[in-house]
C-alpha cells in the first residue's frame, strides 16, 4: 500500500527552478505539485498568499519566486525589496499560521565575494548591492518568523529556459565579435534541474523525519571563471549550430565590463553541510550544461 504523495506548493513556477520542478515531478508519483506562477499568486499580496495557502494546505512550500534581475534591482530597488524581502515575509507568516514548512532559494549575492576560498553557511552576509541586500534581509526575516524553514543558497543558475547566463551568452555569441567574457570572477555554475533534484531529495528526507532545518549551500561541482564557463557554453553550442564555429572569445576584467550592479568576485559556496546532513553530493556542472544546451536546441527545433 503506497502512501499519499507529498503535496508541495511552488511559487514563481514560471522561473527556471519552478519549471525544472514541474519537469521532475511529472516523471514520478511521490510528489503532488501545485505550481503557481506570478500571475496566479503575487507573493507581495499578503492576503492573496494567505488565501492560496489556506486553499491548498500543502505539506511544504518551495519559494522560487524572486526579482532576479541584478542590474535592474539597482534602478528599481523598491520593487526588488517588495518581492524578495516583503514577499518572503508574507509567505513565512502564512506558513506559520497554517503550520507549513518552507524551503526558500537564496543566493551567493548575500556575500561580498572577498573570500577566494569560498563561503560556508556560518559566514555573515555582506551584500554589495540591492539584489544581495534584499536576499539577505529575506533570509533574516525567515529565520525569525518560521522555525521550520530551509534556506538553500545557490550560484550561477542556468537552464535552457528563461533569462540566464547560458542563453545570454549564446545570443551574444552571434552578435558580438569577439565575445567578451569576464575572467576575474570565480564561482560554480548550477543547473536548475540539478537544484530541483536537490530540493525534492531534501523534502523527501524531511518528510521521513529528518530534523535538519536551517541554511545550506548547493552549487554544481567544479570552480570556474565566467570566461571558462562561456568557453564551455560556446563549445557545446558548436555541436548544434555551425555559426558558433567562428565565435572568438576574449577575456576581460570586470573593471572593463561595467554593469549597473557590482558583483562578488568569488561566488564559491562550500557545500559540505548539505553532504554531511542529507548525503547529497554536488553534480558536475559540465554534464548538466551539455544536457541543457541539447534540450535548448531540441526545443527550438
Amino acid at each position: 500500500m503506497f502512501g499519499q504523495p507529498i503535496k508541495i506548493l511552488v511559487t514563481g513556477a514560471e522561473g527556471q527552478v519552478g519549471q525544472a520542478l514541474q519537469e521532475l515531478v511529472a516523471e514520478q508519483s511521490s510528489f503532488e505539485l501545485i505550481s503557481l506562477a506570478q500571475a496566479q499568486l503575487d507573493i507581495t499580496d499578503a492576503r492573496a498568499v494567505q488565501v492560496k495557502l489556506g486553499e491548498y494546505l500543502p505539506d511544504y512550500l518551495i519559494n522560487t519566486a524572486g526579482f532576479n534581475d541584478v542590474d535592474k534591482a539597482e534602478l528599481e530597488s523598491q520593487r526588488c525589496f517588495q518581492v524578495n524581502r516583503d514577499g518572503v515575509e508574507n509567505l513565512a507568516q502564512a506558513c506559520g499560521e497554517f503550520g507549513v514548512p518552507m524551503l526558500h532559494l537564496s543566493s551567493d549575492y548575500v556575500f561580498d565575494g572577498h573570500y577566494a576560498s569560498g563561503y560556508t553557511e556560518q559566514d555573515e552576509g555582506a551584500p554589495l548591492g540591492v539584489y544581495g541586500a534584499s536576499k539577505w534581509e529575506a533570509e533574516e526575516i525567515l529565520r525569525q518568523l518560521l522555525p521550520r524553514h530551509l534556506i538553500l543558497r545557490t550560484s550561477w543558475l542556468f537552464s535552457e529556459c528563461c533569462t540566464n547566463y547560458v542563453r545570454s551568452t549564446l545570443q551574444r555569441g552571434l552578435n558580438e565579435q569577439p565575445l567578451l567574457a569576464v575572467d576575474d570572477r570565480r564561482g560554480c555554475p548550477t543547473s536548475a534541474l540539478d537544484l530541483a533534484r536537490v530540493l525534492l531529495a531534501v523534502i523527501q528526507q524531511l518528510h521521513n523525519g529528518a530534523d535538519a532545518w536551517g541554511t545550506y549551500h548547493y552549487s554544481g561541482a567544479e570552480i570556474s571563471t565566467l570566461f571558462a564557463f562561456s568557453e564551455a557554453i560556446i563549445e557545446e553550442a558548436r555541436q548544434y549550430d555551425e555559426r558558433y564555429q567562428s565565435v572568438m572569445l576574449k577575456a576581460v576584467a570586470s573593471a572593463d565590463y561595467p554593469t549597473e550592479a557590482q558583483r562578488p568576485s568569488s561566488s564559491i559556496l562550500v557545500c559540505r553541510k548539505l553532504l554531511h546532513t542529507f548525503g547529497i553530493r554536488q553534480r558536475p556542472w559540465r554534464t548538466e550544461l551539455s544536457q541543457a544546451v541539447r534540450r535548448l536546441y531540441q526545443t527550438s527545433a
